[in-house]
């Protein structure tokens, strides 16, 4: 800060931009309001259709997040020009104040044009006034003034630094739009910056250096600011992308750092998983540097770390980085890219395996689920956090059909090449390399990330995660998607699923929440003859939002089939689908629902048709149960109490608000949605009565107990078909409830019954049905 600039500041023109900012905060705050209200929740409950439900819907959302990010950078600005304002104005009084004090030592201050100042004596005594003795002053006054008044500069400078520093900042982080980044003051702000040298530096310590208190250090400071947009810019640029690669592989070496590895093993998953979440931070910032970083950590995916340039590659080491927070979309699949493009090296097309770890190889994950040398497990993990990047990546080309590989098909009776997509490779062909956890065990890392990634990819939330109000509707990739899981399981349901248990949770998920596209299946329109109202009639009785994934029956029996040997599949098919076919009971019995939209004049045999295929979705899926109680028996079924209670106590704020329960139809306006709101008193009674259903079977003689096990849910499947046409009946008096309940009853024990021959006709060989 120049002297003569502090001396002569118009701070009215700073305080004036702080009360515009003041203004710009409280009208952006009022719109912020109105946008949330007006706009983003009346989206959620609109009826969509179309090309609406699938780019409206979206656009609002997106505009009323960025004016909720407009009013957000707007507060942090207005912070920073108030702080720095009224330390300013402070330092303008103190110069004032000390070039007043001095004048009554006869001492002056006067700038040297060059921002600098001198201090001399005011009046020589020698030229004063007759009569007139100047003030007397000691070299020790000047030198005191000299010091006071530096310190008054330096002080403002900082100030006025800072501000400038933590205002670019904040305008660096997107190329257009606005950022989200919110800090109180300047001060916040400022100290997560200064916070991301100082760590930065730390990082950049070889490892051999780096000390347990420096380690200590690193790892609290990456856990307090790991979700700091500033911080994690600047620390991630400052280090560089080869430099982050380098701290991780350092640490991890187990040729160096042996007073970590002593004394800090057992901290390192600590570090890493808040500098992972640092750097997914940081990957949502769009300056220049952090560009240039994301740009570099691709190109090193397929480059050497290790001594003497061998193993590990960078990809290996970044991708156990990955498997905390939510990387940027674009970063995640061009990063992919590369990935998958050294996967194609490294195993020759696919034709056998790599990245198999020997026994000298460092542990790159310290999780314990599984060594991290395989880099696919790390990334997959990554997208399982990331929906929209993993629906990208799974539908994207691994091999085509021009490219040199042993992946065939049959095309006009030959047999020719075939393309594949990353999820026909990853799902079907891989060879996945042996690993172990950190108990010895087999690991199951890779494929239970799989899994998790596709559960991400075909719903559109994190895996792991239940569907809100503002998850979108399927989009036509995520469509797509599902169509080619389902198939590919149906192709070899015990290969590709059954034989990996793990994977089972993330697939039952994804099937309730497909479980319009399922019913619409078991309902067998024919969807080509033009002359048939058949396709018609299924589009009203099973209405979607967003696009339909088609389905072949036979492929959903076995998918429905499979899901049901798993306990925590099984939990979340059946309860989705109750509160699924609850929900369509509602709706269609509603006499407000627009004529349009209305199925026929046949009001018993719509109640009849929902409760029918709802009772051969889950009659399949309780022959899965079956299937897998034949061989485990007791301690199995327990899993599936155990599994139901689990659902029962994850739902949000208990039956009442059931939110993603299952599955991510929003039916219309007239019906209580499970997704993002409260239930119903319909949907919310049964599946409280589900959850009281649902006990642990007897299974000493099992072949006994298992009829018993059939004939119970044939029983309860009924008697929750009814319940759910009767609650809706009374709720809108359209039918006699006493009617709906039987119509709804009598067609859901038959719906049951119809899954056993399903089951025979479409999944032989079983040990249930054989």
């Amino acid at each position: 800060m120049d002297f003569e600039t502090l001396r002569h500041a118009n701070l009215k023109l700073l305080d004036d931009a702080v009360e515009d900012f003041s203004l710009v905060v409280r009208n952006l705050s009022t719109l912020a309001e109105d946008a949330e209200k007006g706009l983003h929740r009346a989206a959620n409950r609109a009826n969509w259709a179309g090309e609406n439900s699938r780019v409206t819907k979206a656009f609002i959302s997106r505009t009323a997040g960025e004016i909720r990010d407009a009013h957000t950078q707007a507060t942090s600005v207005h912070g920073v020009l108030k702080d720095t304002a009224g330390e300013l104005r402070q330092y303008h009084t103190r110069l004032t104040e000390a070039l007043d004090r001095a004048l009554k030592k006869n001492l002056t201050v006067r700038g040297t044009g060059d921002g600098g100042f001198t201090v001399t004596m005011n009046v020589h005594p020698d030229r004063a006034a007759a009569g007139h003795t100047p003030p007397s002053h000691t070299p020790g006054d000047v030198t005191a003034l000299r010091d006071e008044i530096q310190g008054i500069l330096d002080r403002a400078t900082e100030s006025d630094a800072s501000a400038a520093k933590v205002l670019r900042a904040l305008a660096d982080q997107t190329d257009h739009g606005f950022g989200d980044a919110a800090y109180r003051d300047r001060d916040t702000a400022a100290e997560a910056l200064g916070a991301a040298d100082e760590l930065a530096a730390l990082a950049r310590k070889d490892p051999e250096d780096l000390s347990t208190a420096d380690f200590d250090r690193l790892a609290a400071g990456l856990e307090k600011y790991s979700a700091d947009p500033l911080f994690a810019e600047s620390f991630a640029t400052t280090l560089g992308p080869r430099g982050t690669l380098d701290l991780w592989a350092g640490v991890t070496d187990p040729h160096t750092g042996r007073e970590l590895r002593m004394d800090r093993r057992e901290q390192f998953d600590d570090l890493q998983k808040h500098l992972g979440l640092t750097l997914a931070t940081a990957t949502h910032s769009d300056s220049a540097a952090m560009t240039s970083w994301k740009g570099g950590m691709v190109a090193l995916v397929d480059q050497p770390l290790g001594r003497g340039g061998g193993f590990p590659l960078g990809g290996q080491v970044m991708s156990n980085l990955m498997r905390w927070g939510d990387y940027d979309d674009a970063f995640l699949n061009r990063y992919g890219d590369r990935l998958m493009a050294t996967e194609k090296k490294f195993t020759g097309n696919g034709r056998h395996g790599a990245w198999q770890r020997l026994g000298p190889d460092a542990t790159l994950n310290h999780t314990g689920t599984d060594t991290g040398w395989d880099p696919m497990t790390g990334y997959l993990k990554a997208l399982a956090n990331n929906p929209g990047a993993a629906t990208t990546f799974f539908n994207d080309t691994f091999l085509t059909e021009e490219e040199d590989h042993d992946f065939t098909g049959t095309k006009d009776g030959k047999e020719v090449r075939r393309s594949l997509t990353n999820f026909d490779y990853l799902f079907e062909e891989r060879h996945w390399p042996a690993d172990f956890d950190s108990e010895h065990e087999e690991s199951i890392a890779g494929r239970n990330n799989l899994a998790m990634a596709l559960e991400a990819a075909t719903t559109g939330h994190p895996a792991g995660e239940l569907p809100t109000a503002d998850t979108p509707h399927h989009t036509a990739e995520q469509a797509r998607l599902m169509e080619r899981l389902v198939a590919s399981i149906g192709e070899d349901p015990d290969k590709r699923l059954s034989e990996h248990g793990h994977m089972v949770d993330s697939i039952g998920q994804i099937t309730s929440e497909y479980l319009p596209d399922i019913n619409r299946s078991f309902d067998g329109p024919d969807r080509t003859d033009p002359d048939s109202t058949s396709w018609e009639r299924a589009q009203r009785m099973f209405p979607i939002q967003g696009q339909e994934a088609v389905l072949e029956p036979r492929d959903v029996t076995k998918l429905l089939f499979a899901v049901g040997q798993s306990p925590d599949g099984y939990a979340a098919v059946e309860v989705g689908q109750k509160a699924y076919m609850s929900q369509l009971m509602e709706y269609h019995l509603n006499p407000g629902l627009p004529d349009s939209l209305v199925v026929d004049d046949d009001t018993e045999g719509v109640v009849r048709r929902i409760a029918e295929k709802s009772g051969e979705v889950s009659g399949v899926l309780a022959l899965g149960r079956q299937e897998e109680l034949a061989a485990a028996g007791k301690e199995k079924d327990e899993e599936y109490k155990n599994s139901m209670d689990l659902l029962k106590s994850s739902i949000s704020g208990g039956l009442g608000t059931a939110v993603g329960v299952g599955t991510s139809f929003v039916a219309t306006p007239w019906v209580g949605a499970v997704v993002g709101g409260t239930t119903t008193t319909v949907t919310g009674t049964v599946l409280e009565s589900v959850f009281q259903d649902f006990e642990s079977t007897e299974l000493e003689d099992s072949q006994d107990a298992r009829g018993e096990l059939w004939q119970t849910g044939w029983e309860n499947n009924g008697n929750r078909s009814g319940q759910a046409a009767r609650l809706a009946a009374e709720a809108h008096g359209m039918v006699d409830a006493g009617d709906a309940e039987t119509w709804a009853r009598e067609s859901g024990e038959q719906g049951y019954y119809n899954a056993q021959s399903i089951v025979d006709g479409r999944t032989p060989g079983s040990r249930t049905t054989s």
